[in-house]
């Protein structure tokens, strides 16, 4: 595995904050990309550490913007033999090893997995590596990333923070968040849902704030003129889109159970952007289903082509769900992006949606995992034009609104300032 990479055009200077995550860049993570180009933007001090190399085919124009440091660490220890050996040689001459071990050695006896010990290496190199003027970690996500984050602060002596967002909320076990909290100096998340969870397991009130990513929309361009296609037409049929990883929880297996309930008089294609490991089953489901030659599966997309995409379509779904281990959404950012284009929004009253999406105001929201009630929703919007034009001007009104990313941005700045002791 290669030596700590420096981004190419990284700009001069101290960095005064670490702030890492699981994978970087990812495709679907435009929230983190959006946080990272906002905060570079607002001369916060910083470099990103990764735990793994990229596997999308493509970044977004956000990572290409964003000129901070950037290192990875070895993803399976055996990977770097060398610098986890330093690493742990490191972490034997540091006083903070009488921190660091009872902690990991508390939560390995309850967590007896390869992964646990990975952490614990991904640590001890990191602690031996971070510049000498780094003066605080911010880590997004709670579960994985946070572990290495704590471990790695606890041996070098430093405060650290986390933003926690979906999954690692809902898959973590109480005893791991509890205990996260507890060490971290401060806390964000993105939903109330979220917020709600991590409030009862924290040691105090308020030390967990709600914080939307929100949208920047300087990104955007302002919404098309769209046409007034009802379905009836099979040479101009109504164009349907969902975008997210091919995962339990986007529901997209129920997606397509409605549309193989639309009427066979409402005329419609499909086109599904993301990756993910259900994509061949979903692709088998729609070919049972009959509705394999209506349905373009893009895989995953740079922003541009993901933006394009809206402005072609008609309505935009999202029918997310838990899934079987727990796992859920927070707000996804694509909601939010569908509203920039002033796309109507069909999804499911679940987790994060709801606090953006009204029911009857930016869009319809139906019971998670109720296929019926999706597509009668589908086919009502779809035959109605007038509606779904009311529905995306009240949702990029709401965007617009109450959800744009700048107050977000400063926040996380002036929290990442004050932690790292950098002046406003």
């Amino acid at each position: 595995m290669s030596a700590p990479h420096r981004q190419a055009g990284a700009v001069d200077g101290p960095p005064r904050i670490a702030i890492a995550m699981k994978g970087y860049p990812r495709l679907s993570e435009t929230f983190i990309a959006q946080e990272l180009l906002g905060l570079q933007q607002r001369g916060v001090g910083f470099e990103i550490w990764s735990l793994r190399h990229p596997t999308d085919p493509d970044k977004h124009l956000m990572h290409r913007q964003i000129t901070a440091p950037l290192r990875y660490l070895p993803e399976y220890l055996h990977d770097d033999a060398a610098r986890v050996g330093l690493g742990l040689l490191s972490a034997l001459r540091r006083p903070g090893l009488f921190r660091m071990l009872p902690a990991f050695l508390r939560d390995l006896a309850r967590d007896r997995t390869r992964n646990r010990w990975r952490r614990f290496g991904q640590a001890c190199v990191m602690a031996r590596e971070l510049p000498q003027d780094i003066r605080h970690l911010h880590v997004h996500y709670l579960h994985t990333p946070a572990s290495v984050i704590r471990y790695a602060a606890l041996l070098r002596g430093l405060t650290w923070s986390f933003s926690a967002h979906a999954k690692d909320i809902w898959t973590t076990p109480d005893w791991e968040k509890r205990e996260k909290i507890a060490d971290a100096a401060w806390g964000v998340t993105c939903t109330q849902d979220g917020h709600r969870e991590l409030e009862r397991l924290s040691d105090r009130p308020g030390k967990v704030a709600l914080l939307y990513h929100g949208l920047d929309l300087l990104r955007f361009p302002a919404p098309p003129e769209r046409s007034m296609r009802d379905g009836s037409d099979p040479a101009d049929p109504l164009l349907f889109v969902t975008i997210g990883r091919a995962v339990a929880k986007k529901g997209l297996d129920d997606l397509l159970g409605a549309l193989a309930r639309l009427p066979g008089g409402l005329h419609w294609r499909l086109t599904h952007i993301g990756g993910g490991e259900k994509l061949a089953a979903l692709k088998e489901q729609a070919q049972a289903l009959g509705l394999a030659g209506r349905i373009v599966w893009a895989g995953a997309k740079a922003q541009g082509e993901v933006i394009a995409a809206l402005r072609e379509a008609d309505l935009f779904v999202l029918p997310s769900k838990q899934a079987g281990d727990g796992d859920r959404d927070g707000l996804p950012n694509v909601v939010m992006e569908a509203a920039s284009q002033a796309l109507p929004i069909v999804a499911t009253d679940f987790a994060g949606i709801p606090e953006f999406v009204r029911q009857g105001v930016e869009g319809v929201l139906v019971p998670p995992g109720d296929v019926a009630a999706l597509a009668a929703a589908l086919a009502e919007l779809g035959a109605a034009p007038q509606r779904r034009a009311m529905l995306g001007e009240a949702a990029f009104a709401r965007l617009t609104g109450a959800f744009s990313a700048e107050a977000g941005l400063d926040r996380i700045a002036a929290s990442l300032r004050g932690s790292s002791g950098t002046a406003a």
